[in-house]
Formats: structure tokens, sequence, C-alpha cells
């Protein structure tokens, strides 16, 4: 069967919605480092109930993927395969209580703090220097600057891929380091952070001093996508990486960022396989240095197209 066919046939399958969809659709210019493919369908869904019934009209051998922010994320340049769901609009309201923020899956983390911040609650600044949004913050269990999203979470409601609506509970999505436990391409849509009563000008300083920091220690202005690596049991990635000599390196169009060498950077022109390849070269150097195998914190997804230039 031919490609276009395909695509056809999978369009078919959509339910009517509100929200849109495209064939074929760029997904470089939905992610941080501006590389990648394209989606065999993207799907922008107008709300809760829009999601559900496109689940569940999806057959179950259709792949299924949700695409937040793109910061923490390597899209092959064969691009994805199957539905690619985006999240926005009708998914990403906030609304403050007095000891708590509900927040839409595709709210970003910034603005959930800042709406804290404003109400005078405290608990949740350390979202502030996480990229992304609370949908994948959920699922990778974002933390920095002392917090994480296991420690202040209520409960979660997700779409699973059958298409039916659940509600979890904290203690329920197994959290661990830069992971949660959700059911298989199920979809985080919103979230119940607890916080606390604080001072707006005590909580706004914290926020100001973690926003500093990013900025004086991160290559924050440039295409990345946030810590490539985890971090070892009592070990730093970036140490680890400096010692292997990866500071500076490239590959191709990418390079390993000179101000913090846990970062990959996209000089300009380089292709997801470039930016992989760097990436795998480094867990090459740090194993051969030290013996320690770095794990890949950002997610690398879709179909591989090409071969990475020469490391020099």
């Amino acid at each position: 069967m031919m490609a276009a066919e395909a695509t056809a046939q999978l369009a078919d399958m959509l339910p009517p919605l509100r929200g849109r969809w495209r064939a074929d659709a760029p997904l470089a210019p939905l992610t941080w480092f501006r590389t990648g493919g394209p989606a065999e369908l993207l799907v922008r869904p107008a709300g809760f109930a829009d999601l559900a019934r496109l689940l569940r009209a999806l057959p179950l051998t259709v792949p299924v993927r949700t695409v937040g922010a793109g910061s923490n994320l390597i899209i092959r340049d064969g691009g994805l395969r199957g539905v690619v769901i985006r999240l926005g609009r009708g998914l990403n309201a906030i609304a403050v209580g007095p000891d708590g923020v509900v927040a839409g899956a595709g709210a970003l983390d910034g603005t959930v703090a800042e709406h804290a911040a404003s109400a005078g609650l405290a608990g949740l600044e350390f979202l502030s220097g996480i990229p992304g949004t609370i949908g994948g913050a959920i699922a990778m269990n974002a933390g920095a600057y002392g917090s994480d999203v296991a420690s202040v979470v209520d409960w979660v409601d997700i779409v699973t891929r059958s298409g039916e609506c659940r509600r979890l509970a904290g203690n329920q999505l197994g959290f661990g380091y830069r992971h949660a436990h959700l059911p298989p391409e199920s979809v985080v849509v919103r979230a119940r952070f607890r916080a606390t009563r604080g001072d707006k000008r005590a909580v706004a300083s914290r926020m100001a001093e973690i926003r500093a920091s990013r900025e004086a220690t991160q290559p924050v202005r440039a295409r990345t996508g946030g810590s490539t690596f985890r971090n070892p049991p009592d070990m730093k990635a970036w140490e680890l990486i400096e010692a292997a000599g990866g500071r500076g390196l490239r590959r191709g169009g990418a390079q390993v960022s000179e101000k913090h060498c846990n970062f990959l950077i996209n000089t300009g022109g380089a292709t997801a396989a470039d930016i992989e390849g760097l990436g795998e070269e480094l867990r090459r150097r740090v194993f051969a240095a030290s013996g320690v195998t770095l794990e890949w914190e950002i997610h690398r997804v879709g179909v591989p197209a090409g071969k990475p230039e020469a490391v020099t």
C-alpha cells in the first residue's frame, strides 16, 4: 500500500471532531530542537470530550503519541507514524483555589507557577524552572530546585487509549526518578497540585532566583532539549561528560553546550540524527572513561532517516 493511501485510510478512521487535524504535518516547529520529520496525522483536540471521542474511535493497532511543548523530545527525521496528539486550547485552563491549582495538561509549567504566585500560594515555584507543559511534567515526574511533581500532585485526570476517562490519585502513579507509571498511550488531561499560603513577595523572589540560576547555568536561549541524560545515583551527568572530554563536541550541526555539557544544541542546521548520534557518542565516551552508562532523559521517538555526520 502506498504511503499516501495508508494515510488516507488513517484519516478515514477519525470521528467528527471540533478540533483540527492535518496529514503529513511538520513537527520540527513544535519541538525546541526544531528538528525531525512529519506526523502521519497531527490532531489538535478541542477539549476533553473531543480527545476521548478520538481515542475511542481509533483502533488499538494505530500508534498514538502526545506532544506537548516539545521541550524534552527528539523526533527522528523519518517522522512519526499513526496519530500525534497536540494539546492546546481547551486543555490548558488554570484554576487557582485556596490551597492548590488545577491545571490542564496543555498549560505551561511556568504559567502555572505564575498563577500560583499571583494568588500568594507557595510550593510550586520549582515549576518556573521547568520548560514544558503540565502533561509532560506529570509523565516525567519533572523536578528541579529541590522539589518535583510527585511531592505536590493530588490527582491526575487521564484518557486511556480506549477512550475511558479516569482519575488517578498521586499515590497510584508509581512515581520514580523522572518517571510516572501511566497506562500505555494514555493522555494526561488535567492535574491538581497542592500548595500552601505564602507571602507573595517571598514566592516571587524565589521564582526570580530560579530563573536567574537557569539563565546563568543553562543555554536557555539556544535550540536545546533540556537535560539530555539522567543523573546516575550520587553522580552528575555533566561532570561525567566533562571528564570524558565531551564539552563542545560536535556532530554535524549538533553541539554539546559549552555552558552546560548535559545539554545538546542545534547550532542551526542539525538533523535529529546529528543530535541523537552526538548523544550516543557521549554515552560511549563516558562509559569508556568511567564505566558508567548514561541513560537518556530526553525522549527519542519516530523513524530514523539517514546517518549522522562524523564526530569532530
